[in-house]
């Protein structure tokens, strides 16, 4: 009896013993494994779990999360390195680059910002768009020219604005071209166009006064004058004030042109709208496809001279070719489209059509589409002119936005 009671006492010592050392393994081998993963939360993925031979509770958990470490350092290597090149690039952009976060705050501007804003890395990151004066490229329309912004200098800027999501959270990413030497370019070689055709129009004026003008005087001139010189003088001077008209309504057209005022914006329904401008054309015949009511937001009185300008051009078109014009509308999404067809002859050279004063009809001033397309855009929207794929003719369209 004393000998198994002896034996049980010793069985259960060496139990203890042996369930204390195993407990302590046990605790070892989580704090190695807690240990590791701390270090995978702090970003060091070089901590390393040793397994022990024979270990075959641990040693697969243990190899395992070795294998996770070596994973997510590969994935923050390819990160860093996908780090590095996005800075790269944008250092090396000539455009000024910003990103905010949703409270407002900079979280991210390359070096073209750092230039222009007058400030280091340093001093940028964590300000908000209030601070740096920026906070107006937060709002309005996500494209747009922005000058005058004292913060950015004398601009333009051309503003691009769009989001995405940086360690899961919104922001806002601001791109920020310099346009001014591009609209430079563009205004010195809208300036050689219309010199060129301001001069072609003035000479082909200026030309024949010039000669009626001589002829006129050689005839006052002759000794005896002829018996005809009445008429003659009447006939050339009639000739000189048709050319003087001309030139007027030329310079007149241009002036309008360049002169547009800024739209003052209103409700305007669209299916009057379109029937009043139809209405206008007494020449022929302007079919009405009924669209949607709908009703958007613009100037009534410019919008007329839009449409009155593409329904004057496609009957002008259609007429010699005993066509009609049709007018539809629609709307897709958020913006209105109204579609101007006729039966003439097509668009022939699409390179001119909005080129100011370029014209193939006699007597044309060559306004007409430019002056609409102003207008458009004006409004937000944009005119387009092409020939129609189906059967003879071309088709003008308008977009606009319904609100602006």
């Amino acid at each position: 009896m004393n000998t198994t009671l002896i034996l049980l006492g010793v069985f259960a010592a060496a139990a203890a013993v042996f369930a204390v050392r195993a407990e302590r393994a046990l605790i070892r081998r989580m704090r190695s494994i807690s240990s590791v993963l701390a270090a995978y939360r702090l970003g060091d993925f070089s901590v390393r779990a040793t397994p022990r031979p024979g270990d075959r509770v641990f040693g697969g958990v243990l190899s395992e999360l070795n294998e996770l470490g070596d994973t997510l350092r590969k994935h923050r290597l390819g990160e860093l390195e996908a780090w590095t090149l996005l800075r790269k690039v944008l250092s090396e952009l000539e455009v000024v680059v910003l990103a905010f976060d949703e409270g407002g705050k900079l979280k991210l501007a390359n070096e073209a910002a750092e230039r222009v804003l007058n400030l280091r890395q340093q001093e940028l990151l964590d300000r908000t768009a209030s601070e740096l004066g920026v906070a107006e490229l937060l709002s309005g329309n996500a494209r747009r020219i922005v000058k005058d912004l004292p913060t950015l200098g004398s601009g333009p800027w051309e503003l691009r604005r769009g989001s995405f999501r940086m360690a899961g959270e919104p922001h806002s990413l601001i791109v920020l071209p310099d346009v001014s030497h591009a609209l430079r370019e563009q205004e010195r070689e809208a300036w050689k166009r219309l010199i060129v055709v301001m001069g072609h129009e003035i000479n082909n004026s200026l030309a024949p006064i010039r000669s009626l003008s001589e002829n006129l005087r050689t005839l006052l001139d002759r000794t005896p004058r002829p018996d005809d010189v009445d008429v003659d003088l009447k006939d050339g001077l009639a000739i000189i004030e048709r050319r003087a008209e001309s030139l007027g309504r030329f310079l007149s057209a241009y002036s309008k042109l360049a002169r547009l005022p800024p739209p003052v914006l209103g409700p305007v329904e669209v299916e009057p709208w379109i029937r009043r401008v139809a209405a206008l054309e007494q020449r022929l015949s302007v079919a009405i496809s009924p669209g949607p009511a709908v009703t958007l937001l613009g100037d009534a009185d410019q919008l007329d001279q839009l449409l009155i300008n593409l329904v004057k051009n496609a009957a002008d078109a259609s007429l010699p070719e005993g066509g009609g014009v049709r007018i539809a509308w629609s709307v897709a999404g958020t913006n209105l489209l109204v579609t101007v067809e006729d039966d003439g002859p097509g668009v022939r050279d699409t390179n001119n059509l909005f080129v100011p004063f370029f014209t193939t009809k006699p007597g044309g001033t060559g306004i007409g589409l430019v002056l609409a397309r102003q207008i458009a855009e004006a409004h937000g929207g944009e005119i387009t002119l092409q020939s129609r794929v189906d059967q003879p003719g071309a088709a003008a369209r308008i977009r606009l936005p319904i609100r602006a």
